[in-house]
């Protein structure tokens, strides 16, 4: 009897405390109040309708209907198999810059790392989890210096890709996107890899070209799938460039000075001869074409976006042409015949600059990043949890009328003085990952622009081309231009 009552009396005590633990535990859940919005379909969430707005030329209308009917600061949705918080306006993307690594991280999707990582590697290791984010060594390249000695090449690079690629079509039409590509993945080649054999590079190209793909394939890696097509192309393309790999360490440990010389000139000799500068390791063969591919894929596929809609605003505007074309032309006049652009010429290039930053202004080479939260934290009167992935997206202040007045007009002169708020125009990101690749990249563009408005005029021949989005914008049909030489 006493064992029964003893028993009793302690399922009444763990019931009480049970229902105490349960009772405080909806109370902290109801005070912590979570972003509006909808999470969709299981699994799917919304991606689907995320894609069907950006395959219609119209990606800013997903975020943008949101941000109207649940918070013009923050909503939750549901993307990439994830929960998400989107952070809008220049607010939110100024509170996630400004807190990387304190109270949000960048995230990688798994489908991405699996489409970039070399196939032995585990994506869920810690060790290895962080390979799509830009290598220390790069930096060394990315830096003033390294820069002003790549202005040369560049501009070599550029001159070269026009005469095989451009010039026999005058009076003819090129189709502008492909060759943009072709030319900014030339150039990464040479500049990372120091590779100049074409074969070798159209090689590696066509890998990236079936890789690309995957991005906006369902990740369901079964036989026949798109997503299976681009594993496979993968595996093809590292061993290619696992190959350059080995050959490379061969020739450059076959003496010690062309090791020395060569640690400095190119990214991948760099990276087998020389140790980390965080950890002190050297890094392993698989890492390096993990880095490698990662490089490579966003320094030319986001530069010929870029490229691709210059050219674009250039053909439809004749007076944005013309006063690009004037400052060039100066700087051409300035110049030898066989005398290239150099470092102090880039810096002459502010209204060409400006053209390029309004056309990243109306099509965005990236549509922004993503995060997850270290910890809780309270952003505009809500909770962020921990772990919650986040998105910033550009769609949310780059046509915002609250940023920039007559958002649809094309107007460069946005830039001048002081220009918009910084956090309103992200093309780049910004905070402490802004992308490294910056300054790489607007040395690239303007060299190219260079080279072209200098020599031809710029006519749209299709002026209704649809652009699409897969995931960067892409004109249709490639942008086709008809070239017509300067009148002398």
């Amino acid at each position: 009897m006493n064992f029964f009552f003893s028993y009793l009396i302690y399922f009444i005590v763990f019931s009480i405390s049970l229902a105490i633990i349960l009772l405080a535990s909806r109370l902290k859940s109801s005070s912590s109040k979570l972003p509006p919005g909808r999470k969709g379909w299981p699994v799917i969430g919304e991606s689907l309708e995320f894609a069907f707005a950006s395959k219609t030329g119209n990606p800013e209308r997903f975020i943008k209907d949101r941000m109207n009917k649940y918070s013009p600061e923050v909503f939750q949705t549901s993307l990439l198999g994830e929960n998400m918080a989107v952070m809008c306006g220049d607010a939110g993307n100024k509170f996630l810059f400004s807190n990387e690594d304190k109270l949000v991280t960048t995230w990688w999707p798994n489908f991405m790392k699996k489409i970039l990582y070399f196939p032995t590697l585990n994506i869920d290791n810690p060790s290895t989890s962080n390979l799509l984010t830009p290598p220390t060594a790069l930096h060394e390249f990315l830096e003033p210096e390294a820069l002003k000695r790549y202005v040369k090449i560049m501009d070599m690079t550029a001159r070269k890709h026009i005469d095989m690629y451009w010039n026999p079509y005058i009076k003819k039409e090129v189709k502008v996107y492909p060759l943009a590509r072709k030319y900014t993945f030339t150039s990464s080649c040479r500049l990372f890899l120091n590779i100049e054999d074409p074969e070798s590079i159209a090689m590696i190209s066509d890998g990236f070209c079936s890789i690309f793909a995957g991005f906006v394939s369902l990740p369901v890696d079964l036989p026949g799938t798109r997503f299976n097509g681009t594993i496979k192309a993968r595996n093809i393309l590292h061993r290619e460039i696992m190959e350059i790999i080995k050959k490379r360490k061969e020739l450059v440990l076959e003496d010690k000075k062309r090791s020395e010389l060569a640690a400095h000139q190119d990214l991948l000799s760099h990276m087998l001869l020389m140790p980390d500068e965080i950890n002190g390791k050297f890094v392993s063969a698989a890492e390096i074409s993990t880095y490698i591919t990662g490089v490579l894929l966003t320094s030319h596929e986001t530069t010929s976006t870029v490229i691709t809609f210059v050219l674009k605003f250039l053909a439809e505007l004749p007076d944005v042409y013309d006063a690009v074309l004037k400052e060039q032309m100066e700087i051409a006049k300035s110049k030898g015949p066989e005398e290239h652009l150099d470092w102090i010429d880039i810096q002459k290039m502010k209204y060409s600059w400006n053209v390029v930053m309004e056309s990243m202004r109306l099509y965005p080479p990236s549509l922004g990043g993503f995060k997850e939260a270290l910890t809780d934290f309270t952003y505009a009167g809500f909770t962020i949890p921990k772990g919650l992935k986040i998105h910033w997206s550009v769609h949310s202040t780059h046509k915002n009328p609250k940023y920039f007045q007559d958002p649809e007009k094309f107007d460069p002169s946005r830039f001048e003085g002081k220009g918009p708020s910084p956090y309103a125009f992200v093309p780049f990101g910004g905070g402490p990952h802004m992308c490294l690749g910056k300054e790489y990249a607007r040395v690239e563009i303007l060299v190219f622009i260079y080279n072209v408005v200098t020599r031809f005029k710029l006519e749209k021949v299709n002026p209704n081309e649809k652009i699409t989005y897969n995931p960067l914008p892409t004109p249709e049909n490639g942008l086709p231009i008809r070239l017509k030489p300067h009148q002398t």
